[in-house]
């Protein structure tokens, strides 16, 4: 089996319908918001960026909701942006063993995903891409925010492009938004940041290291 394949889609499914009972729309029938919900949930999380709604005025929690699913984004080996579900995964199982491991300082545990070892690589590797992408994604959003757009164009905006997601989740960004407003600082960070989240982060860092332009 697909552990990852399992969360994936115990996640879409989840997220749809806590936001269809958090956004219902009374003007819509259940199978309309029902459709309206994953649709928008598909979208998100699987960085399309299509909008059949302006899910910038949904409530707080279903935006909230959005906001997650793209820092999740797609699965591992997809061209989706995100960190991936994989990732996501091993951040959580790490997060466990090292818990377990507090509580019990003389047991041994041993990762796995799809009933194989996970490596001490694979789990380095995994810590330093989060690393690197919550650093990115908070100086982005300081320099994003000298805008005074306010701190949720500022966040989602980032969370947008980071991801390659497209829209927003706020009035300026949304799905009828445009990232027009923004000064040229931001368009820039915002650019930089779309080619890091396609790129998987550490191409473009490698990229820009002057280690790499260093003769040896």
């Amino acid at each position: 089996h697909c552990e990852e394949m399992h969360w994936y889609l115990g996640i879409v499914v989840a997220a749809a319908l806590t936001i269809c009972a958090n956004a219902y729309d009374v003007a819509m029938t259940l199978e309309g918001n029902l459709r309206q919900s994953f649709f928008q949930v598909a979208s998100i999380i699987t960085t399309t960026g299509f909008g059949t709604a302006d899910f910038a005025k949904w409530p707080e929690f279903s935006k909230t909701v959005l906001l997650i699913l793209m820092a999740i984004g797609a699965c591992a080996g997809s061209t989706g942006g995100g960190m991936k579900v994989s990732r996501v995964l091993i951040l959580a199982k790490t997060a466990r063993a090292e818990t377990r491991h507090l509580l019990h300082p003389h047991s041994v545990e041993v990762m796995t995903m799809d009933g194989k070892r996970v490596s001490s690589e694979v789990i380095r590797g995994t810590m330093a891409f989060f690393i690197c992408y919550a650093a990115i994604a908070v100086v982005s959003i300081l320099l994003v925010s000298l805008d005074n757009f306010g701190a949720e164009t500022s966040v989602t905006s980032v969370f947008a492009t980071l991801n390659n997601i497209g829209p927003g989740l706020s009035l300026e960004v949304g799905p009828f938004g445009s990232y027009a407003s923004f000064s040229a600082l931001s368009k820039v960070v915002l650019t930089l940041d779309m080619l890091l989240g396609r790129l998987e982060l550490f191409p473009v860092l490698l990229l820009l290291s002057p280690a790499t332009w260093r003769k040896h």
